[in-house]
């Protein structure tokens, strides 16, 4: 009870400070709202006849809101915090947004043009005031009178416009949503803001420079000693971004400077299907409010939607304050209903890159779905699934020819396709993350989004040589991205792409180590790279080549494996392993695929990084337990094994961090790749809890399994 409780006020945003307004209805003198709270006045008696009621109407989305209409939290004035009662000598107003205040407080609170709820921050249409109107500004639109007096003043209620065009009005089908064939009408970037250059640049290179070290598995290898596939390790570290939020920081306080990070243009592609009615269509909403408020004023965003079809109901608009409302407005007027279509979705969201005038120097997509599309995937015989038609060509990653936009999916629930979702990130350069728990979806979205909001780097190649004519190259252990071997063996290219603030990154490479007669000292590897700087536009090449070297002795004494390699090692063995187990799985072996895992968790125990408390070898080995838990049996591993191990083997392949099970939870040991700007979103995502002061506010839990205990 107590778990759906909590649901039912997540979906209601009771502990959120992000309002989705609703829509207003100009039509009444009266201030009548359609779908939505009037603004409502109590006398200071209890007395409301006379008054529009304060109890809330469902709204389009298929909330139902208390009966007992809508209080502030514990029955308190979120102002002044003393207790709020009809009948104590204190007139109470009730706001659109359904939150409650003393009269005398809120009045108070806005007679200077505040115009902001002080709990949910939406931005009110109709805010209070007192008379005399003498004292009202000049340029104040035109008032209605609510007949309420307390010690004698008048109330009054000043309308604010109502926003235009149809985004706010409820959508009962998106085969009814209007949209034009080019979606050319994305809003201007200002080239100012957009690309303007730090005043001083060299100290900007200073700060945003790509750090690049190596590490032999050995230091040294005996003169009459050969070594085959001795390993290298290449460890890339991207700068710290010139954005430094503050944790405790209101979120509705203003963006940083926008020259100090690559601005975005961010595409979410959402599943309104009929599976997606009533909490998860509410906590949606809420996770894209979360989504609008901290994009800033040079990012822009469009929403397509899609359940048997797609509609774009929202162009790609710059995140102004006007641009947050309007898209505010547009999310909240989703309905669920109709199938899955992903294909079409992402066909349509596609589309807004393909045919924009202006780019952001980051662009990328949201997908989140909890169906499958029974529209597009087709099973062929001898063949298996095509996933490849899923997503279109423009946005395949190694056609050549195409954009360079990465699809970060989302799986919600249990009943999504977690191949298909999984496909479609793989094809496109993105990142699959499961969503189990409803009420993690905000949390995820933080993640994702505290990656996007912070790229440091583009377009990031790494180039790896050999020095010493007798090597070569054996092999690049790179996961999923792409590398190149010279026919000749002595030269790889590694293409890296972007790079989060503080993001890093590990690829080991071997060669095979000759016998040598004379030399003391033997050159392995050159390392090269290039990128491009996101804010200046330029072509960085790192500042030296870094060569690695070992020594060459007669006699070598006890040598200690770098602890470095062995840690990469160990993921690299691991997400074999979960991929194996994986296979195993699929074709039904379950049995099998536990002996994979727990095999491989008992080898990781040996090694060095395990015995030296390695905080990644203890994260690969408390995820390789939760998989083999995962595969218990058919049912679970249908329900939640199979879209858990494929976000891990996401995370692992792209080293980059994905949200499966409780891995946004800040005790979760499985937080592998996390940066500090996404531990800074999503910690931000958890305090946003109001009601009580600041300093006691406690992380929301965002647990795998909710009514399990966590193990020790």
């Amino acid at each position: 009870m107590g778990s759906k409780w909590r649901k039912l006020k997540l979906a209601l945003g009771l502990d959120s400070c992000v309002h989705i307004p609703r829509t207003f209805d100009d039509s009444s003198a009266t201030g009548r709202f359609s779908g939505s709270v009037s603004p409502s006045v109590v006398s200071p008696a209890g007395d409301t006849s006379g008054y529009r009621p304060s109890t809330p109407t469902p709204s389009s989305s298929g909330l139902r809101l208390p009966k007992s209409g809508p209080k502030s939290p514990k029955g308190t004035c979120a102002i002044c915090l003393y207790t709020m009662k009809p009948g104590q000598g204190h007139a109470i107003f009730t706001a659109e947004c359904s939150h409650s205040f003393h009269f005398h407080c809120i009045t108070s609170n806005v007679k200077h043009g505040n115009q902001i709820c002080p709990v949910c921050r939406a931005k009110w249409k109709e805010v209070p005031f007192q008379s005399p109107t003498s004292n009202m500004p000049h340029d104040l639109p035109r008032i209605n009178l609510v007949a309420a007096r307390d010690e004698g003043w008048p109330t009054a209620v000043r309308r604010l416009p109502s926003p235009q065009g149809d985004a706010a009005r409820p959508i009962s089908s998106l085969y009814h949503v209007n949209e034009p064939a080019i979606f050319d009408d994305d809003e201007a970037l200002d080239q100012q803001t957009s690309i303007t250059h730090h005043k001083d640049e060299t100290d900007h290179d200073k700060i945003n420079t790509v750090e690049i070290k190596t590490f032999p598995e050995v230091s040294a290898v005996p003169k009459s000693a050969s070594h085959d596939a001795f390993a290298v390790l290449i460890h890339l570290k991207a700068p710290h971004s010139g954005r430094k939020p503050h944790i405790g920081q209101n979120v509705e306080s203003s963006p940083p400077d926008e020259n100090t990070r690559a601005s975005v243009d961010l595409v979410t592609v959402l599943d309104v299907s009929g599976s997606m009615a009533g909490t998860k269509l509410a906590l949606l909403k809420r996770a894209m409010g979360f989504v609008i408020q901290n994009l800033g004023p040079s990012d822009r965003l469009s929403v397509i939607a899609f359940s048997s079809t797609a509609r774009r109901i929202f162009p790609l608009r710059l995140m102004t304050e006007t641009g947050r409302q309007q898209a505010l407005q547009a999310v909240n007027s989703l309905v669920s209903n109709g199938g899955t279509n992903i294909a079409e979705g992402l066909r349509k969201g596609a589309k807004v890159f393909a045919d924009r005038k202006w780019k952001n120097s980051v662009s990328s997509i949201i997908l989140l779905s909890d169906g499958q599309d029974t529209y597009t995937v087709n099973s062929r015989p001898n063949t298996g699934t095509d996933y490849q038609s899923l997503v279109p060509n423009s946005i395949h990653r190694n056609n050549g020819v195409g954009m360079q936009i990465p699809v970060h999916a989302f799986g919600f629930g249990s009943d999504h396709d977690a191949t298909s979702m999984h496909s479609i990130s793989e094809i496109s350069g993105g990142t699959f993350s499961f969503i189990e728990a409803e009420d993690v979806i905000q949390d995820a979205f933080a993640q994702c989004i505290g990656g996007l909001l912070s790229v440091v780097v583009q377009e990031l190649q790494v180039e790896v040589g050999c020095v010493h004519p007798h090597l070569q190259l054996s092999s690049v252990k790179a996961g999923s991205y792409q590398t190149s071997l010279m026919a000749n063996a002595r030269l790889a290219t590694i293409s890296v792409g972007d790079l989060y603030a503080e993001e890093e990154r590990d690829f080991l490479v071997t060669v095979n180590v000759p016998v040598v007669e004379s030399t003391d000292e033997m050159p392995l590897l050159i390392v090269r790279g290039l990128y491009r700087d996101p804010i200046t536009k330029e072509m960085v090449a790192l500042e030296e080549n870094i060569e690695v070297k070992i020594q060459r002795p007669d006699i070598a004494g006890d040598l200690v494996v770098s602890i470095e390699v062995d840690r990469q090692r160990n993921r690299l063995q691991a997400a074999e392993a979960m991929a194996e187990a994986r296979v195993a799985a699929e074709r039904g072996d379950l049995s099998s695929a536990v002996s994979v895992l727990d095999n491989c968790h008992k080898a990781l125990s040996e090694t060095i990084s395990a015995q030296a408390a390695d905080r990644l070898c203890v994260a690969l080995s408390a995820e390789l337990k939760e998989m083999q838990e995962r595969m218990a049996n058919q049912r679970v591993y249908e329900q939640s094994g199979r879209a858990y191990v494929l976000s891990g083997l996401s995370s692992h392949s792209w080293q980059r961090a994905t949200a499966r099970g409780d891995s946004t939870d800040s005790s979760s040991l499985v937080q592998a790749y996390q940066t500090p700007s996404m531990v800074d979103m999503v910690t931000r995502s958890q305090t946003m809890v109001f009601g009580a002061p600041q300093n006691k506010r406690v992380l929301r839990p965002a647990k795998s399994f909710p009514d399990r205990q966590r193990r020790q």
